[in-house]
């Protein structure tokens, strides 16, 4: 009998809420795989947390790429710190590790989760209205890092930032969310654009789209949107869409937009991935580091959990599809119980409680 498979883990807690849902996700990890016997998880704790940086001047160690490729996956918490400029946390951290790990792809899925009071009256009448996966370009468009600033100390200051939309970066994309709708049972594909507007970059988004899409004719259906009509649209006909694909920053703010429509930013999940499999794929909730409940043992860790599902489906590579089902299947189970909501659900339960019933959860629905 072969040994079971051990999988590696790059924790980087980070900053504020980041610390507790990633010891929160830990935990259920761990007793997901004792529950059911068929893989471990061996963990390496990363401390590039803002506190950190303000004592050495650095988040992360200089060899820090080799560090990361040792490791199966990367479960990350949050970054982001009052004492320390946002600009400066992200891209000395989370946005270095998305584009030197090569995770071009950024996957949301969103649905309405048991327990969950999204704020439309349509989507409390029919909550399976909303069922949708968002496919972010993760590595160039308005986050590339182009640009500058010239005479930034003075009244005359000029400042650019120049969204980078290259052939490749965006063939790929869109090959990823076809993909990504072929599989899912509406096959439909939205792409979000504002080539009206822009007429460079995103001429040239729309221009590749229509060239990936004729490989799929008669595979998947798919239609084009503007971003700002994209808003309207997924408030009043949430049921229209399934597989949505947009730009790096279109998709991350349009996934917030999808986070709140299913009932709060706390439940949401996201997977930074690369597909070649060639560098670790990062998981991490959307909601941030969320300074403000810090330290108060209230944060909703199931967005945490979510991740970590995702993290199973994608180390698995088809083969713990089910397992991650099962986990899906223990965190509804607790998010359908009013006694172990968070108060952004509409509970009062906090951390801790949530985190132990999901656990006993687990133990209950995957357990041999």
């Amino acid at each position: 009998m072969s040994p079971k498979p051990t999988y590696r883990i790059a924790a980087i807690p980070g900053d504020g809420i980041g610390v507790d849902i990633t010891s929160a996700a830990i935990q259920v990890l761990d007793t997901l795989a004792t529950a059911n016997g068929a893989f471990a998880f061996k963990y390496t704790t990363f401390d590039w947390s803002s506190k950190a940086y303000l004592e050495r001047g650095w988040y992360m160690q200089p060899d820090w790429e080799a560090q990361l490729k040792k490791h199966d996956a990367i479960y990350f918490g949050a970054v982001g710190w009052p004492d320390v400029p946002d600009h400066i946390s992200l891209w000395q951290m989370i946005l270095p590790i998305r584009q030197r790990m090569n995770q071009y792809v950024n996957v949301r899925p969103t649905r309405i989760l048991k327990g969950t009071h999204p704020p439309v009256a349509q989507l409390q009448q029919k909550p399976a209205d909303l069922d949708w996966i968002i496919v972010r370009e993760n590595s160039e468009g308005e986050y590339a890092g182009q640009g500058g600033t010239t005479h930034g100390h003075t009244a005359h200051a000029t400042a650019t930032e120049v969204a980078i939309f290259t052939y490749v970066g965006i063939e790929r994309i869109m090959r990823f969310a076809f993909e990504t709708a072929k599989a899912r049972p509406r096959r439909k594909l939205t792409m979000v654009t504002k080539s009206n507007a822009q007429r460079h970059g995103m001429v040239l988004w729309d221009k590749v789209f229509y060239e990936v899409a004729k490989e799929y004719e008669g595979v998947v259906e798919y239609d084009k949107m503007l971003v700002d009509a994209m808003t309207v649209r997924m408030v009043n006909r949430p049921e229209s869409m399934d597989t949505i694909v947009a730009t790096n920053l279109h998709a991350d703010i349009l996934s917030d937009l999808a986070a709140a429509l299913a009932g709060s930013i706390g439940i949401a999940p996201s997977s930074n991935l690369d597909p070649t499999r060639s560098c670790p794929s990062m998981f991490e909730p959307i909601h941030g580091s969320a300074p403000d409940i810090a330290g108060k043992g209230i944060a909703n860790p199931v967005g945490a959990f979510w991740s970590a599902a995702e993290m199973v489906r994608w180390l698995g590579k088809g083969e713990l599809d089910a397992v991650a089902d099962q986990f899906m299947q223990a965190i509804e189970n607790v998010t359908g119980n009013p006694e172990t909501r968070t108060k952004d659900m509409g509970g009062s339960a906090g951390t801790k409680a949530v985190t132990e019933a999901v656990c006993r959860e687990i133990e209950r629905v995957c357990g041999k």
